[in-house]
């Protein structure tokens, strides 16, 4: 029998096939032996001469042999693991696609194999057929079918997998994937294939219908509407398309019966859904529902409580006895995931040192549709934070991110100061505020104690505007640097320009623009924490302008005759910790000099002469919108200013009411009451008297996953202490258009009203008075760090009056329109709107119709 065996073992091979699948064969000829008669108890212990490799491979005979494991002169057992261990690993390295092992020769104890291998084909080149160019490149990236690559079974599957997938999540339900593979013949030994990927999307499948059945208590129009991303087919609905994804239509399901427990129905459930496909391609929805009996609230206990009295509790949780049972609310009121910063009982311990706490809610009693419930609460002890660290900051130095951190070494564990500290380090604008992670690191319950990481990536924060065009009869060239990362100690430091000295948190701002009719230069500087102790802002700005008048008859600028406005600017800003310290009070002195050289205008009746604006401004701000400052998604911000000159006509000994009356009688026609004219206008404004008063208020809403509402509401009034001596010529406000001020150095507040020409709804000298209201609702496509995208809709309404008799805040120019803003950290943030007026600028009656604008460089 022994020789039997030996033959048998002659003939025995071992072999692998490419989708993983292991087999032992013995082939017989000459016995009536099975093969599962054969075991590995059964096999023999040899000791290995010659191991030869064989097949199409690329790689060298060592290399195989080396890396199966096996090698001459080790001791195994045929039939054993070993040879099943070698082709195993051979099989994991992904290099082949056919390996088998034999035994080809047995002489006494000493075994001969033979490695039969095939190398698995490399991608020598692919197409993709059925989806635009600029799609192909991320279907590359997104399964590495780059060149080179091995083609294996499991590449090809998980292709096509990934493809019906993808496509299907966007609603196209019937997505085929065929892959091709073609040998490619040449010189080369190595296997290679060419790759032809073809997709067929199809028609996205839309839903005809869902109806329902089994409900009774709610209705289907409720039914459908707790159903937030799984619509029917509507055509006026244009923010959510019908389509169908099987992953969100599983989450609207689970949505549904949220409903019926926010209205006592805690036991309802979904019997069954079905889908049904129509002949027009479409598909139909079928729920059946069982809505069960509705429940109430019972008593509610609080157990394991210490820290907070049940009456404390209670407030909070504000579910009382007899109320109908929602099981969404109470775990709301109890946790709310969906708001970090939730006025909820978790948060209560959190914020106070909890960390460890655990609050459970607990049924103990459904008698008669009345639940009792308990809230178990496990305190544990009080966390401190035992470290904080940053992680990430590489240009931006330690002590500008530590000191917006409030979470300190030593300090009670605060949830809310955790995500203020995120919020605070994305405001800065110095880091991805998409990408700040606060990571808990080493947290020991028994000792009470967390460690905290805060990981930020940097962006750029520096940015350039260099521009170059055509208008207003000549060309206008503009080179504009904003360093918002500033670090002026470091500027006589040569090492530190990386192109520029950085990381200090400072602001230095230089703009030049020119054309042939004006030159305008600006510089500005702000220390956001003056002296490095306190929240203390410093800025500082200066700037100079000359104006050149417009020669009608040769069409170009008389040098000759200029109006030049020089200002300097000196401001504080204070954070405030009352009421709350997102509260900011802001002042500042500026003094502003206007020269005109023989510049007749209607601005005055002087064309030489000079006037002098020296004020003082105070604002209260509050601004607590979310982490992104350029796509905040919650919050709010308000601002009220006041700016005031000194009162100059109560004590200048000028008798204004005289000066007007003179001014009346006068006859402009005339050469030498015009002269005298000017002569009166020049002790009018010889120093301004004015008083300004301003307020804004945005809010951000997200009213869905991606969608923000933006309401926003503007008023501004300018005024006189003395009204024989007048409402200045200067500090007006100028509305419509685009909003960007251009050279306007003059004090001028140019307000945004999109759908009309810009300045075209005030009057020529501007209007003292305006209101504005706005709704936008804007929708981001993509918010990475190299470019954050988001494209809105708006609809807004203004008007400026020139004085209050004749202010009416419901008489607005109204218009409507679309955008898109693109917000790239080296040139900050760049747009185009479309808006449509739906009144006429001059009471025409013609409506203005379609305005195109381009916003550059304006604030979000």
């Amino acid at each position: 029998m022994g020789k039997q065996v030996n033959n048998l073992v002659n003939l025995l091979a071992f072999k692998t096939y490419s989708k993983c699948y292991l087999a032992f064969l013995l082939f017989v000829s000459c016995f009536n032996i099975q093969a599962q008669d054969l075991d590995y108890k059964n096999g023999k212990t040899y000791t290995l001469g010659q191991i030869t490799v064989s097949g199409n491979t690329s790689f060298s005979e060592q290399t195989i042999v080396a890396y199966s494991g096996l090698s001459k002169g080790k001791e195994i057992k045929i039939p054993g693991e070993d040879i099943r261990d070698a082709i195993k690993k051979l099989w994991k390295s992904n290099l082949f696609s056919d390996i088998e092992v034999f035994v080809t020769n047995i002489e006494g104890d000493v075994a001969t194999l033979e490695i039969h291998l095939s190398d698995l084909p490399q991608l020598n080149d692919l197409k993709i057929n059925g989806v635009k160019n600029g799609k192909k490149e991320g279907i590359i990236d997104d399964n590495k079918l780059k060149r080179g690559v091995k083609v294996t079974e499991n590449l090809l599957t998980t292709t096509k997998n990934y493809l019906t997938s993808k496509y299907k999540k966007d609603g196209f339900l019937n997505t085929k994937v065929h892959i091709n593979t073609i040998d490619v013949k040449d010189s080369i030994q190595t296997s290679r294939v060419n790759m032809v990927l073809n997709i067929d999307k199809g028609e996205k499948v839309k839903i005809d219908d869902i109806t329902f059945s089994g409900d009774s208590v709610l209705s289907e129009k409720q039914l459908r509407k707790s159903m937030k991303n799984t619509k029917k087919k509507n055509p006026i609905r244009l923010l959510k398309r019908s389509k169908f994804i099987e992953a969100d239509y599983k989450e609207d399901l689970v949505s549904l019966i949220d409903t019926y427990k926010e209205n006592g129905y805690r036991d309802a459930r979904v019997l069954s859904d079905s889908i049904i496909v129509n002949n027009d391609k479409t598909i139909s929805l079928k729920i059946d529902l069982e809505e069960g009996e509705k429940y109430t609230f019972g008593d509610i206990t609080f157990i394991g409580n210490t820290v907070y009295t049940n009456q404390q509790l209670s407030r909070l949780l504000r579910i009382d006895k007899g109320d109908t049972y929602d099981g969404v609310t109470l775990a709301k009121r109890i946790a709310d995931d969906t708001k970090p910063d939730a006025n909820d009982i978790t948060n209560l311990y959190q914020n106070n040192g909890y960390l460890f706490s655990n609050i459970n809610a607990v049924e103990v009693s459904a008698d008669n549709n009345v639940i009792d419930m308990e809230i178990r609460i496990t305190e544990g002890k009080p966390a401190y934070f035992n470290s904080v660290s940053v992680v990430g900051n590489d240009k931006t130095n330690d002590h500008v991110v530590y000191r917006e951190i409030r979470t300190r070494p030593g300090q009670l564990y605060s949830k809310a100061n955790v995500v203020r500290t995120v919020r605070e380090l994305g405001q800065l604008g110095f880091f991805d505020a998409q990408e700040i992670t606060p990571n808990f690191n080493n947290p020991n319950p028994n000792e009470g104690t967390i460690d905290m990481e805060y990981v930020v990536k940097e962006t750029g924060s520096s940015q350039i505007e260099l521009q170059g065009g055509y208008g207003g009869g000549g060309f206008i060239g503009t080179l504009g640097l904003s360093f918002n990362n500033f670090s002026i100690k470091d500027i006589f430091k040569k090492d530190a320009y990386k192109p520029i000295p950085m990381g200090d948190g400072q602001k230095l701002a230089l703009r030049l623009q020119a054309s042939q009719f004006y030159q305008t230069y600006s510089f500005s500087f702000s220390e956001p924490w003056l002296g490095g102790k306190r929240p203390v802002q410093f800025s500082t700005s200066l700037s100079h302008t000359k104006q050149f008048l417009y020669d009608y008859t040769n069409y170009e600028a008389d040098k000759s005759r200029s109006f030049n406005i020089t200002g300097i600017t000196f401001g504080l800003a204070k954070r405030l910790t009352v009421p709350d310290d997102f509260f900011v009070l802001s002042q500042s002195v500026s003094y502003q000099r206007y020269d005109l050289n023989n510049y007749n205008t209607g601005l005055f009746t002087f064309g030489d002469g000079f006037s002098n604006n020296l004020s003082y401004s105070i604002g209260l701000s509050r601004n607590n919108t979310s982490v992104d400052p350029v796509y905040p998604i919650e919050g709010s911000s308000f601002s009220v200013t006041a700016k005031a000159s000194l009162p100059y006509s109560l004590f200048n000994g000028t008798d204004y009411s005289e000066l007007k009356e003179e001014y009346d009688d006068l006859d402009l026609t005339d050469t030498d009451d015009f002269e005298r004219a000017g002569e009166i206008d020049q002790e009018r404004y010889n120093w301004l008297e004015f008083y300004k008063v301003n307020f804004k208020g945005t809010w951000y809403t997200q009213v869905a996953k991606d969608l923000v509402l933006r309401p926003n509401v503007e008023f501004g009034f300018l005024g006189a202490y003395n009204q024989d001596r007048g409402v200045i010529p200067f500090e007006r406000y100028f509305v419509g258009g685009d909003g960007l001020a251009n050279y306007s150095l003059d004090g001028r507040e140019v307000v945004q009203l999109r759908g009309y020409p810009n300045q075209s709804l005030s009057s020529e000298d501007g209007g003292s008075i305006y209101n504005k209201f706005s709704l936008e609702l804007r929708y981001p496509i993509t918010l990475a760090a190299s470019a954050k995208i988001y494209a809105l809709g708006f609809v807004e309404g203004g008007a400026s009056f020139d004085n209050f008799r004749d202010y009416n805040p419901f008489d607005l120019k109204r218009s409507a329109g679309l955008g898109i803003r693109i917000f790239m950290p080296a040139f900050g943030l760049l747009g185009i709107d479309f808006g449509h007026g739906f009144d006429s600028i001059d009471n025409s009656g013609v409506k203005n119709g379609w305005e195109t604008h381009f916003i550059i460089g304006q604030q979000f």
